[in-house]
């Protein structure tokens, strides 16, 4: 428990002088001593160790005030282990034998804490050598203490982690270079035992090109000028192998700035750098796909703001003529004007529920959620439906339609209606591009075991740069602002889509602009014996059906109802979620043909609602919403619809699925 530290200055064995006068001056003097120390508890004791006097700095490191103390055994400022060891009293004895004692230890203040000090007691003698006292001086060092102690943790822990770390050769050099420490991350790295490698100079690590130009004693001349040097270069192993190596010297100056060695800590970045490498080889190449893939989303991007654009267009143009018609039936009651009026509106909704379907179906196929529903089709009835449906759009555009159909059936496996729709968008496609008035030939005939459809216009033909991707989505050739019916230039990609569904292939050809386009079709045709039963059509069974609509748009949903009175059925309607299933219990309608988005309560609610009525009275709970999303139609499942229907209902669709309750 020996230790030093610097005190006052204070005399082996102090004698004190005979006479009355000369103590007083004594302790006069004594007193202005010690009241000018602040950072000392400086007090006396008498001979048994009892506290005679007591200072400020006695009062701030130990915590007691001079009145609480003074009479008090100084043996209570000791830990119980002291006061175990009788420590109080061999330092008296020590004084008194050699007239000085000094020591560090934990002491005690008044509240219990543990401080860490430096004492030094000093007999007092008088004239007869016999001792009348002692004078006690107590330092606290617990700050330098803790700093102590941190230092030698610090030390502790740097000891383990350098002795732990695998992935770095870290070791010491001394000012000459040679090797001083070796860590276990050194050995791994470099293949060097420690008993191999201490005392040895550490150009030994470097190649035969940087040895013959002095290099290793370059890095630590470079280290101190610049108070650390780091590189990356090759080294050697033990075995001669090399390895690409990060290096790091920083110089190690002791309290006087004398240079003492250089610390080193070598890095194994072989793996990294060969990592990089291949990542530069394969930057360079993704770059350079880069500046294609750009070009790419480039042209991807006019052609969604074209397209963007043209929908606006083609949902505007219908708009007009609708509104006109309206006011034509509001203030003109010549019949003849409002057969117009009505036909004009007919077709006009016709145009704007193609369109709409157009982009449900790009939807539906970019999701995979277009299903066909096969049959054996004789593909020249496909054809011929979707020659009608693209007929008006021919007719108005001012072009001849020639065909060349086959005499024999070909039979196909697939979807009529998806069918005849590639036809349709095909006609419809040379007819935008084609100026008035042309001659648009379409063909269909066997070629071996496939049924080929071909149609072809002497329209504005297609640039090479676009023939590759002409059937891709938003792409399309140029047409003047003044076009009419141009649609949305997605009915190619449907058209591919539908027929890779039907295991088809389709090809657009064209020698060039103004040069025309020729887009030919290839079907597999059904072999003999391996024709799909076609499904029972559903036909009306003209039985009269009870339907709820409800929705909260009342003119839809009062047309519907109309409708549905046309084709001879009892129908009635409520606009609001809460009036459904009061209304169901007092109509007890077999069909309920309910929309989601209600006020008070949603379509799913109430659909949960109707399924939780005694006896499942509802026999068709049909969805009729503008939702149409592969997510709406699994909730609408979930909810417990029969069906999912979108806006605006197909009639032939409604009436198949009123003649099939039977």
């Amino acid at each position: 428990m020996n230790g030093s530290t610097e005190h006052p200055p204070v005399p082996a064995a102090t004698r004190l002088p005979a006479g009355k006068d000369s103590l007083r001056r004594i302790e006069e003097h004594l007193e202005k001593l010690i009241a000018s120390v602040r950072d000392y508890a400086i007090f006396l004791l008498d001979p048994e160790g009892h506290v005679l006097t007591w200072n400020a700095g006695a009062e701030a490191i130990k915590g007691y005030r001079a009145d609480e103390i003074i009479g008090e055994h100084f043996s209570r400022f000791y830990t119980a282990e002291a006061l175990a060891a009788r420590w109080p009293e061999q330092e008296l004895q020590e004084a008194t034998k050699v007239g000085r004692f000094e020591d560090e230890g934990w002491r005690l203040r008044k509240d219990g804490s543990r401080f860490w000090a430096n004492v030094v007691i000093t007999a007092l003698c008088g004239d007869d050598g016999e001792v009348r006292g002692f004078l006690k001086i107590t330092r606290d060092l617990t700050g330098r203490r803790k700093a102590e102690e941190a230092l030698r943790a610090s030390e502790e822990r740097l000891r383990l982690i350098l002795e732990a770390v695998q992935d770095y050769a870290i070791f010491m050099l001394d000012p000459e270079g040679r090797v001083a420490t070796w860590n276990p991350g050194a050995a791994r790295i470099k293949g060097y035992s420690a008993g191999e490698i201490i005392g040895q100079h550490f150009s030994r690590f470097y190649t035969p090109a940087d040895l013959e130009r002095q290099w290793p004693q370059e890095e630590l001349k470079l280290a101190v000028s610049q108070g650390r040097y780091e590189e990356q270069g090759w080294r050697l192993r033990k075995d001669g192998s090399r390895f690409w190596a990060n290096v790091v010297i920083t110089p190690m100056y002791d309290g006087t700035g004398t240079l003492r060695g250089f610390a080193k800590v070598t890095r194994d970045l072989t793996e990294r750098r060969m990592a990089e490498e291949s990542l530069r080889l394969a930057y360079d190449d993704l770059e350079e796909r880069i500046r294609e893939r750009t070009a790419e989303l480039q042209r991807l991007d006019l052609h969604k703001n074209q397209f963007l654009a043209m929908l606006g267009h083609e949902l505007r143009n219908p708009l007009a003529p609708i509104r006109n018609a309206l006011e034509i039936l509001a203030h003109n009651a010549d019949a003849e004007a409002q057969e117009r009026a009505r036909g004009m509106i007919g077709r006009q909704v016709e145009h704007l529920v193609r369109l709409v379907d157009d982009l449900l179906d790009v939807s539906r196929i970019m999701h995979g959620k277009i299903e066909l529903r096969r049959t054996t089709v004789d593909l020249a009835a496909a054809v011929s439906r979707g020659i009608e449906a693209a007929q008006p759009v021919l007719d108005a555009h001012g072009h001849r339609l020639e065909t060349k159909l086959p005499a024999a059936p070909l039979p196909v496996d697939g979807d009529v209606v998806r069918l005849a729709q590639v036809v349709s968008n095909l006609l419809t496609n040379a007819a935008k591009y084609t100026p008035a008035p042309g001659r648009i030939e379409l063909s269909l005939q066997r070629d071996g075991d496939e049924a080929v459809l071909s149609v072809r216009d002497p329209g504005i033909g297609i640039a090479p740069d676009l023939l590759p991707r002409i059937f891709d989505f938003f792409v399309q050739g140029e047409l003047p602002l003044a076009r009419s019916g141009g649609g949305l230039g997605i009915g190619l990609t449907l058209v591919r889509h539908l027929v890779q569904l039907h295991e088809g292939t389709v090809k657009a050809e064209s020698a060039g602009e103004w040069q025309g386009t020729q887009v030919t079709v290839r079907l597999p045709l059904v072999s003999a014996g391996a024709e799909r039963a076609a499904s029972p059509a559903a036909t009306d069974s003209g039985q009269r059906r009870r339907v709820l609509v409800v929705d909260d748009n009342v003119d839809a949903a009062e047309s519907l109802v109309a409708l549905l009175e046309m084709w001879g059925h009892e129908a009635h309607a409520r606009h609001d979620g809460p009036a459904v299933v009061p209304a169901v219990a007092e109509l007890r309608p077999e069909v309920v043909l309910l929309d989601i988005g209600l006020p008070g309560m949603d379509g799913y609610d109430v659909a949960r609602e109707l399924r939780s009525l005694p006896g499942d009275p509802v026999r068709l709970l049909a969805a009729i919403t503008g939702y149409g999303q592969p997510e709406d139609r699994r909730r609408s499942e979930e909810a417990g619809f029969d069906v999912h229907l979108t806006k605006p209902v197909d009639p032939d669709r409604l009436r198949e699925l009123l003649a099939q309750l039977v």
